[in-house]
């Protein structure tokens, strides 16, 4: 039955008659969750036997309500983004059979061409609406999904694009996703901003085994939001048909009718275990009993002759025969292409360097970056740049002040403290067409964006180049007169290690100004990384390069020639190596970026010194010093006169006073020491 909210929580839609609802068209629900059945009875009696399929979920008691909520969603502007249990939603919106079972295979094509598993589905729709990449983490569809609701605002406000003005995205979760910073931090953006959302949940009492009572109190989020503001809140049973398809057309009306953000939240059963290999064991036999009790499928075939469903039963098992057969004949994944596109490859990839063209006097970073920023807002109407503190303060370092006066709040905004929503909005709005810029105020500030800025980078690998979010990613980095764990901390490893990602660590103005641009026309995710103490650093001021300086990525820059000695540095590191280098014949080497890299440019220097020292800011053990080193050790070990060697932080994070932080921070006394030590080796 459909739970009534309290009368003071009702919005005026709840408590006013309004038009009929139109019901769906009942066969095709039929037709579609036939198929959806015959797709897993399949894979469980024979594909996951054989060991055709490795991963399955069943959608038994999920079914009937997902493929009328599929059916429903028919504007091409529509985003969704799923779970693992969402495949009947995405047959209902035209994923091709073969498609959906050769993905669980893990044969070539389909949703990732054997790189993820069959169960994680996207589809870039070419009729209708359009099934955002899924995350196999919990939770992690909710902030991208916002971002895509967020980005139909911008088309609809600002670019003045009719074809958004009707368009919503829904994210689909199970009752244990209610519980995930992603979800709450997708309630309030969407809320606040007032975005054309649907967080449909479907609760099955259980998240794998654990009961929605320790998801959310009383196991029931719907009347835990009631009176939540700004949200309009449906609740109701999603094993009754025509109870399912009422609330979820009013669901839609809603939202599409630009009032606001609608949970709906459907009761459903969970009539198979959280995957194959779940036995239930955790569950009584008359609760197993009770849940079948609510299938569904029986109140959908009452509603057909018996011959007529047989016909449409029968249709759909010869339709899965056939899939398998189509399914089947596709051979494996090519294991020769799975080093292909974890970055974009198309026109334009490759960016060819240009002399820079200095114009006036010497400028600090801060204004090298903003003047950029502020070029190619000007220049493509579809970049914003948010993030905590852009907006009137113009960011906690300046970077962003007067660009919001005069792009408007619209382009240049604030967001809520939550950086899991600050990037999981980006890649909404990328996968929507925007260009994204948003701000992490410090890097340590990016530990709860993790899963999202993961996903985002192996999202063109493993979606096999059907989807991809470029954005850049601007995140101050390091000390800066003091130190402190909190704020001071570098990691840059931590991004490069993340595939899909470009990391840009400038040392200057200059380099400051190609890279960010060249990072702003690209097609990738890029994480730029600002050096606090370079900031409004003296020696890192250059004449302003120009408005249309690029700078390729994976490109050094040596800063300095010499023959006894390679020193590799980036960041605040190379202005000490400069200074510390002075009266020895030192090749200083700015890698300028660290992903990628430019081994040749340290090979070919090492060949002719044959010595080198690696000096970073980051922490020794598993720093990228140790990636350069093992890699001069592997390609040039019979140059070398002298051992590899590394100057850096110890293993420790950044200490406060400045005199501790000078105490292990590497200096120009330390690195000097360090270079005679290895000169006269």
């Amino acid at each position: 039955m459909t739970q009534t909210l309290p009368a003071k929580s009702r919005s005026k839609s709840e408590t006013s008659p309004g038009p009929a609802n139109p019901l769906p068209d009942w066969h095709r629900v039929a037709e579609i969750v036939c198929l959806s059945r015959a797709l897993d009875a399949l894979e469980e009696q024979r594909l996951v036997p054989e060991k055709q399929v490795l991963y399955q979920f069943s959608a038994r008691g999920h079914d009937v309500a997902q493929v009328i909520l599929g059916l429903a969603l028919n504007d091409k502007r529509d985003g969704v983004c799923g779970y693992y249990r969402s495949r009947p939603m995405l047959l209902a919106l035209g994923v091709p059979l073969a498609d959906a079972l050769g993905s669980a295979m893990g044969r070539s094509g389909g949703y990732s061409d054997g790189r993820d598993i069959g169960v994680v589905f996207n589809y870039p729709n070419p009729i209708g609406a359009q099934a955002l990449p899924m995350c196999g983490g919990v939770g992690a569809q909710f902030t991208p999904t916002a971002g895509w609701a967020q980005a139909l605002e911008y088309q609809r406000t600002q670019l003045k694009d009719p074809a958004a003005g009707r368009a919503i995205a829904v994210a689909l979760g199970g009752d244990a996703s209610v519980a995930t910073n992603g979800f709450w931090a997708a309630l309030t953006m969407a809320t606040t901003l007032k975005l054309p959302m649907l967080f449909y949940i479907e609760d099955n009492g259980f998240g794998i085994s654990v009961p929605s009572s320790l998801q959310t109190p009383g196991a029931d989020i719907a009347a835990n939001l009631a009176s939540f503001s700004g949200l309009h809140v449906l609740s109701g049973d999603g094993a009754e048909p025509e109870e399912a398809a009422r609330l979820i057309h009013d669901a839609i009306a809603h939202v599409r009718s630009r009032s606001g953000p609608c949970l709906l939240r459907l009761t459903v059963p969970r009539l198979q275990g959280h995957s194959f290999q779940d036995t239930q064991t955790y569950k009584s036999e008359a609760l197993v009993k009770a849940e079948w009790a609510r299938d569904p499928l029986p109140r959908l075939k009452a509603r057909f002759a018996d011959s007529a469903w047989q016909k449409i039963a029968q249709a759909a098992d010869a339709h899965v025969e056939a899939a398998l057969q189509e399914a089947q004949a596709r051979p494996p994944a090519n294991p020769a292409t799975v080093l292909r596109g974890v970055f974009f490859e198309g026109p334009g990839a490759h960016v060819s360097e240009a002399a820079p063209l200095p114009e006036g006097p010497r400028i600090n970073m801060v204004t090298a970056i903003r003047r950029t920023l502020d070029g190619e807002l000007s220049a493509n109407p579809r970049m914003v740049i948010f993030g905590e503190d852009i907006g009137p303060k113009g960011g906690v370092h300046a970077v962003t002040l007067g660009l919001q006066d005069k792009f408007g709040p619209e382009r240049v905004f604030d967001t809520s403290l939550s950086e899991e929503g600050i990037i999981g909005r980006a890649v909404g709005m990328a996968l929507a067409g925007l260009l994204p810029v948003p701000e992490i105020q410090f890097r340590k500030y990016a530990d709860p964006a993790v899963e999202q800025i993961n996903d985002c980078g192996t999202m063109r690998w493993r979606t096999n180049n059907r989807f991809a979010a470029p954005m850049v990613v601007r995140m101050p980095v390091g000390f800066f007169k003091c130190g402190d764990p909190w704020h001071s901390m570098t990691n840059e490893v931590q991004f490069v290690h993340a595939p899909g990602w470009r990391v840009a660590c400038p040392a200057n103005a200059e380099d400051a100004v190609g890279l960010l641009r060249t990072a702003l026309r690209g097609q990738d995710p890029v994480m730029f990384l600002e050096h606090r103490a370079m900031l409004d650093a003296a020696w890192a001021r250059r004449p302003y390069p120009g408005d249309a300086y690029v700078l390729p990525f994976g490109r050094a820059k040596i800063t300095r020639p010499g023959d006894d000695l390679t020193l590799v540095c980036w960041g605040a590191m190379v202005e000490r190596c400069e200074e510390a280098a002075q009266g020895r014949s030192c090749e200083i080497i700015d890698l300028r970026t660290l992903a990628p890299w430019d081994s040749q440019a340290v090979l070919t220097s090492i060949a002719k010194t044959r010595r080198c020292l690696i000096v970073h800011e980051d922490l020794r053990t598993g720093g990228f010093g140790a990636e350069i080193a093992a890699v001069v050790a592997e390609e040039a070990f019979l140059d070398l006169d002298a051992p590899v060697a590394r100057l850096t932080m110890p293993d420790i994070p950044s200490p406060h006073h400045p005199a501790l932080l000078e105490a292990v921070v590497p200096d120009i006394a330390a690195i000097r020491a360090r270079i005679d030590f290895l000169i006269g080796y």
